[in-house]
């Protein structure tokens, strides 16, 4: 049984149509990064998978207690207010000071539980987050654009951990990402969304499907420079989904948005 999964889920705000006919499933242990260009609905398919936004049609499945760790693309906290790490990290459920150190040690962040949540930089407070979501002990990381804001050493560091992390807990990863070398290097699944799914599949695969190169106006060219900046690595594990070719869905010419 799949961890979550969404089957034909649409999603109106007012009269506006913003998914369609959106169907995914993420299986324990894989990456799986969404992209797709501003407007297209990204922030609102976590949301919706996360119970946060009602679907219109459709309907979205969690596998029984399924534990969720979610890191939000942006979360504004009021600098008038001195919340401390170690505070935070106990919202909304509380935490042994034992437990927050860990988690806190395991993004690099270890010893700060004192500092005040407005005084770290961009980069410490997105693995604050990062450690508040890893004590849910999550079955599955949903991470909307983590990296927005960071300099590129670190997105690559974040990136780095989000990976080590997967591999040291088994862990599924759902992401939405901006950064198409970083997709392309870092994902087991991509999934390129413009309202609906336009097409999904193995990075290499993605990277050549007229549909993505459409989303993104690259040439043939374009996209395989891309996928040029592909991993080297492989990956602990094996998920053998069947994912080895690019799924066009409802397939149409993608205009830029």
């Amino acid at each position: 049984m799949s961890l979550l999964s969404a089957d034909d889920v649409a999603v109106r705000f007012g009269g506006a149509t913003v998914l369609d006919g959106v169907s995914l499933s993420i299986e324990a242990g894989e990456i799986v990064t969404v992209i797709g260009p501003n407007g297209s609905g990204k922030s609102t398919l976590m949301r919706a998978l996360l119970g946060i936004v009602p679907v219109n049609r459709g309907r979205v499945v969690h596998s029984p207690g399924l534990r969720i760790g979610y890191v939000p693309q942006r979360l504004a906290i009021d600098r008038g207010l001195p919340m401390p790490v170690g505070r935070f990290l106990s919202l909304p459920r509380r935490h042994s000071a034992a437990k927050a150190a860990a988690a806190l040690a395991r993004v690099g962040m270890a010893g700060l539980e004192k500092r005040a949540m407005s005084d770290l930089s961009g980069g410490q407070f997105q693995r604050v987050l990062l450690a508040r979501a890893l004590l849910m002990q999550p079955q599955i990381l949903i991470l909307d654009e983590p990296t927005q804001g960071l300099d590129q050493p670190g997105e690559a560091a974040f990136y780095r951990l989000i990976d080590e992390v997967r591999k040291e807990t088994g862990c599924a990863v759902l992401m939405v990402s901006h950064d198409l070398h970083v997709v392309m290097a870092a994902s087991d699944r991509v999934i390129c969304l413009n309202g609906h799914i336009c097409c999904e599949g193995a990075p290499h695969v993605v990277s050549n499907a007229p549909e993505y190169r459409a989303l993104f106006g690259l040439g043939t060219q374009g996209a395989l420079a891309l996928y040029q900046h592909r991993h080297d690595h492989d990956h602990d594990h094996d998920h053998g989904h069947g994912h080895d070719h690019a799924h066009p869905h409802h397939i149409h010419e993608t205009p830029d948005a």
